[in-house]
């Protein structure tokens, strides 16, 4: 899996810096954590698998009504957007979907607690459900951030958790450096040319895999057409 640093050290070859006098790691690495955040957000925005977590069971005690980042307990800290709620019993792991709704219906604001959430909604920043009478637990299904931005100078020769994101780094680099460091427009350009070629490969690939469509092959022979047979 690549390096922060063996990406800056190509980066440095395009912009004909193979020695690393201009291009340090410190001078490209912010825009370095620049490209990293950009291909996160492509990455959640097209829903890539490698986005996708489960939480931990979250104990929600009788009474309380939301979570949030501020709360205790608070949300993953690495959620960006939910995609199912579960609620169980305490301890229990009979877990059932919870319905999401744009607003906690006012209607059952103030109705007798029951021993379970039933809806929720998001208001603020947190999620807000409907109080219940016992402890619960919680399990969210999320799209979560998938690097830990941004990479600090120390980090710099720790792995990248993920293979196929090595080249659009390298050239989408190389094009911010070239843009904003050595002010050479069609450089960028060139670079960022082959930016859009490396992030197709990049989401190729997973979307690839997340396709199920099976494909029914026609039989090859002479008596094919005779049967009448429709794909």
């Amino acid at each position: 899996m690549p390096k922060p640093s063996e990406i800056i050290t190509t980066v440095a070859g395009l912009m004909n810096d193979p020695s690393q006098t201009q291009y340090t790691n410190i001078v490209c690495l912010p825009y370095f954590n620049l490209a990293l955040d950009e291909l996160q957000e492509t990455f959640e925005l097209n829903d890539i698998p490698v986005t996708h977590e489960t939480s931990a069971s979250i104990k929600i005690k009788a009474g309380i009504d939301r979570l949030g980042h501020d709360t205790n307990p608070a949300l993953p800290s690495d959620l960006i957007e939910i995609k199912q709620l579960w609620e169980s019993p305490t301890g229990i792991n009979a877990w059932i979907p919870v319905t999401k709704n744009e607003f906690i219906p006012h209607a059952i604001e103030n109705a007798t607690l029951i021993s379970q959430f039933l809806v929720w909604a998001l208001e603020k920043g947190r999620i807000r459900f409907t109080a219940a009478n016992s402890d619960n637990d919680l399990k969210i299904d999320y799209i979560g951030s998938i690097f830990n931005t941004p990479i600090l100078i120390k980090d710099i020769n720790v792995n990248l958790p993920f293979t196929n994101v090595k080249t659009y780094l390298e050239y989408k680099t190389g094009a911010l450096c070239a843009m904003f460091i050595a002010e050479n427009e069609s450089r960028a350009l060139a670079l960022d040319s082959l930016t859009g070629t490396a992030l197709s490969r990049a989401l190729g690939i997973p979307i690839k895999g997340m396709q199920s469509i099976v494909t029914r092959r026609r039989p090859f022979r002479h008596s094919f057409k005779r049967r009448g047979v429709s794909y």
